[in-house]
């Protein structure tokens, strides 16, 4: 079950059949345990559409399938993160951190945005004007219930300055939260779990030519994505339910993204989020 969102209409994908919902608070949409169950109920009484119709209306412009949930973030939750860190700020005096926290029974969890900050599938995403080294993190992304449970998954893009975070970790905040920092989308696959094979891929273009192809896949993430969020709601609530960023796998060396350039990613089972590049 694939949901997405166009022109704030819930549109359900169940396995092949399409339903369009009314306008919806998505605050209220999201923020429920059993979604699954009650988005297939609901859905009996929604307007069926054709894969055609479907289709029509996501390539007429989706938006990001979430209210004023918060996305958080976790780091340094594959080794390939690891070592990009370590390498990154060893200039800082910064690199035992990272090589600590992947061994430590707590991981690192930080507030990544705000909804106002995160752009639709097929926006803009941002670089910062002050930063010269920019990449995108492509990363499986959670959904949370107000009670923690993991509701289903989407793909995320954590956009990041890894010249602002390497030059202190302590500026971690300035590096990864910004706006147009994030983006989330194209849909929310509704289950609880994923295989553990599942492939993520990344994509850049440069002027119409691919520059970047990496992938990885979810044997390499470390922590589970349940363990994860339990450690997020210690001492946290969140009404609405939130997304939280599972880490990156994937970070490109020797490159860093330039305005216009074209970013996809894509998870075997979700889809594949595009966004185009901008300085701000």
């Amino acid at each position: 079950m694939k949901l997405y969102k166009i022109e704030n209409k819930p549109l359900l994908d169940i396995n092949g059949d399409f339903f369009l919902g009314p306008d919806s608070d998505w605050d209220q949409l999201l923020g429920r345990d059993r979604l699954k169950d009650l988005l297939y109920s609901e859905a009996q009484h929604w307007v069926q559409m054709t894969m055609e119709e479907a289709k029509t209306l996501m390539e007429e412009g989706l938006q990001v399938p979430m209210g004023n949930q918060e996305v958080w973030a976790a780091g340094v939750t594959y080794y390939r993160s690891r070592t990009a860190r370590m390498e990154e700020s060893q200039d800082a005096g910064g690199a035992d951190f990272y090589d600590k926290v992947y061994d430590a029974d707590r991981p690192e969890l930080f507030f990544k945005a705000t909804a106002s900050r995160v752009s639709n599938p097929g926006g803009k995403v941002t670089i910062r004007k002050d930063s010269t080294w920019d990449v995108p993190e492509p990363e499986l992304t959670l959904l949370l219930s107000p009670s923690g449970k993991v509701q289903g998954f989407t793909i995320g893009n954590d956009m990041s300055s890894r010249s602002i975070e390497g030059e202190n970790p302590l500026y971690l905040p300035q590096a990864k939260m910004y706006l147009g920092s994030a983006a989330l989308g194209p849909c929310i696959l509704i289950q609880h779990e994923l295989p553990e094979n599942t492939n993520i891929q990344l994509r850049i273009f440069r002027s119409g030519k691919q520059v970047i192809s990496e992938q990885t896949d979810l044997t390499q993430l470390k922590r589970k994505p349940q363990e994860l969020a339990d450690w997020l709601f210690r001492s946290n609530s969140f009404p609405l339910g939130c997304f939280l960023m599972t880490g990156t796998g994937i970070v490109p060396d020797d490159f860093t993204l330039e305005p216009e350039d074209l970013i996809q990613i894509e998870i075997a089972g979700i889809g594949v989020l595009e966004n185009s590049v901008r300085r701000i």
